[in-house]
């Protein structure tokens, strides 16, 4: 597991820099020029600063977490104590009634943050109210004379000035306030992994991998943006007592009345605010359950394409989907109804507020209605868009952090492995707990050294009883005493369920005992019954964080078996598991699994079952020179169902139900009466291993559900450029956003017709807004000076004689009709913005639906070769992360973006309407903006993705750590995958931190231009008005300057939007990407090619030059096979690793291209529907699919059956006592590997088809189990034709004929009485590999079945 990507070396540009060049962000320019040259590559990336590396971070929370667990564990023993008097009780368990994630955040992070706010404060609070002090006073010169130039040009300072003060100060907070959300996060993730390493069992049931990686995903995203807005909820309210005392003294109680109706809208947004959390809440809910369920299906996707379910499951996510859609249309509602409120909240304050003033009798100024308008628009930004904004992300971050403290609360496991090591440091006899069990006695290693060579890897287990969950009725292990010395070999056996697996994890402490003691001493290394890989190179796999020893690696290696399989690799050991087209079989995987436990140097060997994957001369040669004699002198446990190596071992311990029924050697056994010999005649099964196709790879990448880009790109290992060219090609596509994603975007939520009414209702929206404002000024200028003697009812009559007695002001009646038309545009305003808000947010939710569907349908639809070149963790991101996207943040963004386009273009006319010449410093200014966009566009898309490609090795390695935590545990590797984990993470907040310092950057010299703006604006009103005629109303100055004031936060807050709006199109991309993906052919046949409802009825399959490859560039794996098999026929499929064995069955069931045809009963399957074909072939797979719900629905997801059927399927495999209601689990892991089969042979006895394949169907289970499946598929199935993958061969020596594979072509085909009498032969050669006892007991097999059947059918290849 070594580090991928070296970012160490680089150092971090912001480290050690002069204070101006951190206030000016002047470090961002060269990362900008980087940006604009080309794109940005994970290798660009900088070394984290020290006050955001995971490690660091990690071990601050965990440490502050910790201390609030045990407080809150003293809490509750000391309330157990009765002595202590009650109120002290009462006062203590205030204090911690449950360890609280807030508290221990607050202790690490509280204080900086504090901090920051002060420096807030400052800045709005000081500087901001000064401005429209400074700007009435200039206002002043303009419409009194009392003023003069040079005050007026000190007053002009006075504005430019704070704008100047204020951009210093707003982006360097708003950088380090982001920074810190940025260490809440990376602190958060880190103590979640550090968590999910330690979850028992009991809680692995109650949480599945995408519920812990949505924590990681979406929750801890939550602290990016709260903390932003944390300050303003009292900020805020502070503001406003100030700002209306301020206006107070201007206009009086009118004041008082528009603040009011502005705060109005507060407890309204709240209101919504709080509805919109609790939606966001049941939408979390309502997507885990999506995810949840695309995740099943694209892991099992072999299995759904074989049963032809297809279409149930899309069902179920259409629902689950539609389920969410409706979350997600009314939280975009409400948010259309907060976004519509920033139009026109202040021009509705604004409108109250001069109406009560004029109502009053009292005259308006232009001094008076700007410096209103100023102080409105700083407190609509505080009050209406902050402070909302502030409750709704907190409450949102809180149900966040209650979240994740549900998930840090977990039950955690009673020894995790770490505290071996500590306890051997610790003296620690004392730790030992109610039952004993925490007396983990591997102490004793320490105190006493002489002790070591006598008892390191002796097990003791005195009286165990154990259950996995609680709420089990029945224990799991039930009275279990058991004594191991060092250095034995133990075989322990019995039927499926029996208990063995549980017995070793009893032994690991992973499952726990609720009675009785277990005592380990030595460390353990454990090879798990399904191999757990995670995505590295094989010898990474093996070596799994250990030091490289090539002596020894080599050894293990050959001891493995593995040596021939590195041969064939492409790149030998340091090829990549689990990604792309690299996918290993099951026997390799188990044995490179072995490896793994074997290359590590302890006492105590615990081997679940590995040999059950792997063909029987390998499975022998294994057996002989790993296990006995590589491993001798270590104490070795190992669950076998390979009788034939019974009597090889020191002690064999027979398992029934959960308890130990006998134990003894071989022989005393045998004394004793246990019937081996029984099992030895019938059953004695010998494994081979299935060479498993690329199908294969899909479990592999569940197993270790990864995508690793990091691992690929920057692998030490040699040559692994060219093994995955397509990786990134296929990750980040590049460059700018095509005008055809928009396109399609907006053609998924409805037609032209709509798109335009939308975009109408925006232009009329804006229409209304900026007419409000500008004839505010109009009304301003006739009251100031009429010289025009304009009066509204002159405008009716076209009277033009001139009115000499009144000068100035308006009449009564005008005035009332400016109140009128005012009145008019406010409503106009808030009435469209409502109607546009809901208009366009419908347009995106209903977009975002078909954009789903489409995607979906396109995913099911999909070869098998798409899923075994894309991980499912990369598939996976585009349903919850792009999806997420699309549906939430895109529409904001969007809504946003357009609302600021056109109120840019309204403040230029109206800016414009007031000096002609303004438009010159708008175009320049305008022209400087756009290059800043493009370069900042540029870099910033590449740092975005960059972003998202290092996030997803994050998510992957905690899913892959879930699914391995057993083995992790038993190597004590929690450390090293934390320090991999610390170091993805740290990858990515390298990304992250340049990403939000590219956007600060961006936006504080987009300010600097603004306020350069501001300036001209300002300056060029005093300018150009000549001495005694001041040339300019106050009005329109007023006007000029309040909007242009306007522009700073909002212009960059758009340009930012547009930015935002173009990265979030790259997930519509993304998911575009994935509608047209090459697809299967069609489901159903044409109508004339459509066969027969009964047919196959005879079941005849024929092979005609039939040639098979996984991928259109690679050599055929499958080479001119020509076979054809009879109905009712029995065929037995045998051959080496990589045969082809499971090849062959991918062509039967066409999941790859093939060449050449294919005929079931004469009607060649490749002219028809796959549905039709497929649905009339059953398979018991390799690896049996399950998916969480009732046993009902994994038997017959259609529901076609009538009961009756189910449940005499369930009497025929013994699964009766669970009952068609009983409980799967997410991948059937409730049921042991054994009985998940079982339920797949019911599957295939429901369907009752003419045609039966079984792949491999016997390799993971007893031999008692075996016979039993092959009991009930002679008895159900002696009408059919059957096809048998074998891997132990006399599941197969009674079959009517054996095909023997070997690299991709059938080699012999006939009765294997008739093979074996040719000696040389393949079939012969692989009999003479089992054993002396064996030769002879399946050639009398192959001979008596042989005798039975005469006439023989002879058949020619």
């Amino acid at each position: 597991m070594d580090s991928k990507v070296d970012i160490e070396k680089k150092k971090n540009p912001r480290e050690g820099i002069n204070p101006l060049n951190a206030l000016t962000f002047s470090w961002v320019l060269k990362i900008f020029w980087k940006g604009y040259k080309r794109d940005l590559e994970v290798s660009d990336l900088h070394r984290p600063l020290k006050e955001h590396k995971s490690s660091i971070l990690g071990d601050k929370l965990a440490a502050a977490w910790d201390s609030e667990v045990r407080d809150y564990n003293k809490n509750v023993k000391s309330k157990k104590e009765p002595d202590i008097s009650l109120g002290d009780v009462k006062a203590k368990h205030k204090k911690g009634k449950t360890p609280s994630l807030k508290r221990a955040l607050i202790k690490v992070f509280g204080a900086r943050i504090a901090l920051y706010g002060v420096a807030l404060a400052i800045m709005e609070l000081v500087l901001r109210m000064l401005q429209p002090i400074a700007l009435a006073r200039l206002l002043r010169f303009f419409t009194t004379s009392d003023v003069t130039k040079s005050e007026a040009f000190l007053y002009a300072g006075g504005v430019i000035l704070c704008s100047a003060i204020n951009i210093l100060v707003a982006h360097p907070y708003m950088m380090a306030i982001l920074h810190m959300g940025m260490k809440l996060r990376v602190a958060c993730c880190s103590l979640i992994y550090r968590k999910s390493l330690k979850l028992s069992r009991t809680a692995l049931g109650e949480t599945t991998v995408g519920q812990a990686v949505n924590l990681l995903s979406n929750d801890v995203n939550r602290f990016d943006v709260a903390v932003i807005f944390i300050h303003y909820l009292w900020i805020g309210p502070v503001e406003t007592i100030i700002i209306t005392y301020l206006m107070y003294l201007e206009v009086g109680v009118a004041a008082i009345i528009g603040v009011a109706s502005l705060l109005m809208f507060i407890p309204l947004q709240g209101f919504l605010g709080k509805k919109s959390s609790t939606l966001r809440l049941r939408t979390a809910i309502r997507t885990d359950e999506r995810v949840r369920l695309t995740n099943e299906i694209i892991s099992g996707i072999q299995a759904i394409k074989m049963y032809t379910w297809e279409h149930p499951f899309s069902n179920l996510i259409e629902n689950a989907r539609k389920r969410e859609m409706r979350v997600v249309r009314y939280t975009s509602y409400i948010r259309g109804v907060i976004m519509s409120f920033i139009m026109f909240t202040t021009r509705l304050s604004l409108f109250l507020t001069i109406l009560a003033y004029v109502l009053s009798n009292k005259q308006i100024t232009a001094e008076t209605v700007f410096m209103l308008t100023a102080y409105y628009n700083i407190l609509r930004q505080t009050m209406t868009v902050f402070f909302p904004q502030g409750i709704t992300q907190v409450a949102e971050a809180s149900v966040s952090i209650k979240r994740l403290q549900n998930f840090l609360l977990y039950e955690e496991i009673e020894v995790s492995n770490n505290d071996r090591d500590y306890e051997n440091q610790n003296n620690s006899k004392n730790k030992s707990n109610k039952n004993g069990q925490k007396n983990n006695s591997n102490d004793k290693e320490k105190e006493n050294e002489p002790l070591i060579k006598i008892d390191d890897g002796s097990v003791t287990l005195d009286n165990i009883y154990a259950k996995w969950l609680d709420s089990d009725n029945e224990d799991t292990l039930k009275g279990i005493n058991l004594s191991i010395k060092p250095g034995q070999l133990v075989a322990v056996v019995g039927q499926v369920g029996s208990g063995k697996t549980s017995l070793l994890n009893a032994i690991l402490k992973e499952l726990p005992a609720h009675e009785g003691t277990v005592d380990v001493n030595g460390k353990i290394a454990y090879a798990s019954q399904e191999p757990w890989l995670f995505v590295g190179s094989v010898r990474q796999n093996i070596l799994f964080g250990r030091p490289w020893d090539a002596k020894k690696y080599d050894k293990v290696v050959k001891v493995c078996q593995l040596r021939r399989d590195f041969s064939l690799f492409p790149y030998g050991d340091k090829t990549i598991v689990g990604e792309r087209g690299v996918s290993l079989s099951g026997g390799q995987r188990a044995r490179i699994n072995l490896a793994r436990a074997v290359y590590s140097d302890v006492p105590l060997f615990l081997l679940d079952d590995p040999l059950s994957a792997v063909d029987a001369h390998v499975g022998k040669h294994m057996f002989e020179e790993c296990i006995e004699k590589y491993l001798h002198g270590k104490t070795r446990i190992l669950v076998t169902h390979q009788i034939q190596f019974l009597n090889n071992v020191e002690k064999i311990i027979v398992m029934k139900d959960g308890a130990i029924i006998a134990e003894g050697s071989y022989n005393k056994l045998v004394e004793m009466g246990v019937d081996f010999g029984r099992l030895l005649e019938s059953t004695q099964k010998e494994e081979t291993e299935g060479s498993l196709p690329l199908s294969r790879s899909r479990s592999s990448s569940r197993h270790a559900s990864v995508t690793s880009l990091s691992s690929f790109m920057t692998n030490e290992t040699t040559g692994q450029g060219q093994a995955e060219p397509e990786e990134v090609a296929e990750t980040r596509t590049r460059g700018t956003i095509g005008g055809h994603v928009y396109s399609s975007y907006f053609k998924a939520g409805g037609n032209c017709c709509v798109v335009l009414t939308v975009l109408m209702l925006y232009v009329g929206a804006q229409l209304a807004a900026s007419g409000g404002d500008y004839f505010i000024a109009f009304w301003v200028n006739l009251e100031q000076d009429n010289s025009q003697n304009f009066t509204f009812s002159g405008l009716f009559r076209n009277a033009s004689q001139p009115n000499e007695e009144r000068t100035s002001g308006l009449s009564e009646q005008d005035r009332y009709i400016c109140i009128y038309i005012f009145s008019a545009l406010t409503v106009m305003t808030v009435v469209i913005t409502l109607v546009r808000s809901f208009a366009f947010f419908e347009l995106c939710v209903r977009a975002s639906k078909r954009l789903h569907d489409k995607m979906f349908r396109s995913i099911s639809r999909a070869t098998m070769r798409f899923f075994n070149t894309n991980t499912s963790g990369r598939v996976l991101n585009r349903f919850s992360k792009d999806m997420g996207a699309i549906d939430e943040l895109l529409p904001i963004a969007m809504i946003d973006c357009i609302q600021i386009g056109l109120s840019l273009i309204g403040i230029i006319v109206v800016v414009s309407s007031a000096e002609k010449w303004l438009l010159v410093p708008t175009v320049i200014i305008g022209v400087i903006f756009y290059g800043l966009r493009v370069i900042y566009l540029s870099t910033s898309r590449s740092i975005k993705r960059l972003e998202g490609i290092t996030r997803s090795p994050v998510f992957n390695h905690l899913s892959a750590t879930l699914q391995g935590l057993p083995t992790i545990r038993s190597f004590d590797a929690e450390e090293i995958l934390t320090k991999e984990f610390d170091h993805h993470q740290d990858l990515h907040s390298s990304a992250w931190y340049i990403f939000i310092a590219s956007s600060r950057a961006f936006g504080f010299w987009l300010d600097i231009f603004c306020l350069i703006y501001i300036a001209c604006v300002t300056i060029s009103f005093l300018v150009l008005s000549d001495g005694e005629n001041k040339g300019f109303k106050g009005g329109d100055v007023g006007l000029a300057i309040t909007q242009s004031i306007g522009l700073t936060g909002m212009f960059q807050w758009g340009m930012r939007q547009s930015a935002e709006v173009e990265n979030q199109m790259t997930s519509v991309e993304r998911v575009l990407e994935y509608t047209n993906i090459e697809s299967e052919p069609a489901l159903e046949s044409l109508p004339d090619k459509k066969p027969k409802d009964d047919w196959p009825p005879r079941g005849k399959v024929e092979f005609k030059n039939v040639y098979l490859s996984y991928s259109p560039l690679e050599p055929p794996v499958l080479k001119n096979l020509n076979f054809t098999i009879e109905p009712r026929e029995k065929i037995g499929i045998v051959g080496r690793t990589g045969a082809g064995k499971s090849s062959l069955i991918s062509a039967l069931f066409r999941l790859a291209d093939i060449e050449g045809n294919i005929e079931i009963d004469g009607i060649d399957t490749g002219k028809i529907g796959l549905h039709d074909f497929r649905a009339k072939i059953s398979i018991i797979p390799q690896e049996p699919f399950l998916f969480s719900g009732t046993l009902r629905r994994n038997l017959d997801p259609f529901e076609q059956y009538p009961d009756s059927i189910l449940w005499s399927a369930l009497e025929d495999v013994e699964l009766k006592e669970m009952g068609l209601e009983g409980h799967v689990n997410e991948g059937g892991s409730n049921l042991s590997v054994g009985q998940r089969q079982l339920v797949c042979l019911a599957r295939a006895i429901v369907r009752n088809n003419k045609v039966l394949v079984l792949d491999e169907a016997t390799a993971n289970v007893d031999p008692r189990t075996d016979e039993f499946i092959q009991k009930a598929i002679r008895r159900k199935f002696n009408d059919c034709t059957v096809l048998t993958i074998a891997h132990r061969l006399n599941t197969v020596m009674d079959s009517d004929r054996i095909l023997v594979m070997d690299a991709g072509s059938a080699v012999e085909f006939d009765h294997p009485h008739v093979l074996l009498q040719n000696e040389n032969g393949y079939l012969s050669k692989m009999v003479h590999e089992t054993g002396s006892t064996m030769i002879e007991a399946l050639r009398n097999v192959a001979k008596q079945n042989y005798e039975l059947r005469k006439p023989p059918v002879t058949t020619t290849l």
